[in-house]
């Protein structure tokens, strides 16, 4: 059996057991539509999977809390490390990637124990390393004080490299010194470019990953874009201070974009970034505009798609 046919039984096995392990009206019972998160957490990042776990960091300490999708219940599986973690996303092989935000790294995280198993310091500030998206050879950050974009190139069998690469950014992509630079980072649909989001302006662009180069995408102006995630030939675009989640029609190469639907719900309460489960996507309510507490309430919302 190959490694690859191994880590797809593996995980087959895990999220059977998962399900399983879920009440047994779980099959029946509609998955949680609001899920909570620690009081006085302060989230801003989630990731989904294997099996029907998200992951969520803490802005305020950096703190992981895992939640059960199903039943709704959760614990953190990682203490507070005294700085940000902000965008991630897990991997087949049960690694969490984690941005690290004003202190310009990144680590990588063993979702099972919660141990740190590599940390990256990117750079010194001015700096907020605020996303990664992944790919099946790399983890791509942003940084919204600067024009670049961080790579960790994965080994052929995804081993964590000892150092990463900075990429510059040049073509269409104008740093704006005053406002919040590249934020979300996904692929396009055809998994060849990354594709980001310039919070201060809204303007999304296509990254080629080798060289950096950027191209504007259509004239879509999403400002206070966040969080974005590719579904097929889907764009989703989470607008946090808007309370808003977009849906853009892409081109397979993701050189051209159409906002398709513009959605709001009463419980959006400022989210930030987006994560699929199912026929679910989930969102974090960061709350920018409620001034945090230790016993500030913070939520998860679900919408269907």
């Amino acid at each position: 059996m190959s490694k690859y046919l191994r880590v797809t039984a593996i995980l087959t096995v895990a999220l059977a057991t998962a399900l399983v392990s879920a009440p047994a009206s779980a099959s029946t019972t509609p998955l949680p539509s609001t899920l909570s998160l620690p009081d006085g957490f302060q989230p801003e990042g989630i990731a989904t999977g294997p099996g029907p776990f998200a992951y969520f960091g803490s802005r305020a300490d950096g703190r992981i809390y895992r939640a059960n999708l199903i039943t709704g219940t959760g614990a953190v599986i990682s203490p507070a490390v005294g700085t940000q973690s902000l965008g991630m996303k897990t991997d087949l092989r049960g690694r969490l990637f984690v941005s690290g935000g004003s202190a310009g790294n990144a680590r990588v995280i063993d979702v099972r124990t919660g141990a740190v198993l590599r940390s990256y310091q990117f750079a010194t500030a001015p700096t907020f390393v605020n996303d990664v998206v992944l790919t099946s050879r790399a983890a791509y950050f942003t940084d919204s004080n600067k024009a670049v974009i961080y790579k960790l190139a994965l080994g052929r069998h995804g081993e964590l490299p000892a150092t990463f690469q900075t990429i510059p950014l040049s073509g269409d992509f104008v740093l704006n010194p005053n406002g919040l630079n590249f934020n979300g980072i996904t692929l396009t649909p055809d998994g060849r470019a990354l594709i980001a989001v310039q919070s201060s302006t809204g303007f999304l662009f296509r990254v080629d990953p080798t060289t950096g180069v950027t191209d504007r995408i259509g004239d879509l102006v999403l400002v206070n874009g966040d969080g974005l995630l590719t579904v097929e030939r889907t764009l989703y675009v989470v607008q946090n201070r808007d309370n808003t989640l977009n849906a853009v029609k892409l081109s397979k190469d993701g050189r051209n974009g159409t906002l398709r639907s513009s959605v709001t719900d009463p419980r959006f309460d400022v989210p930030t970034t987006v994560a699929k489960f199912g026929n679910r996507l989930y969102l974090p309510n960061a709350r920018f505009t409620t001034p945090p507490t230790p016993t500030t309430p913070y939520t998860v919302v679900a919408v269907r798609i």
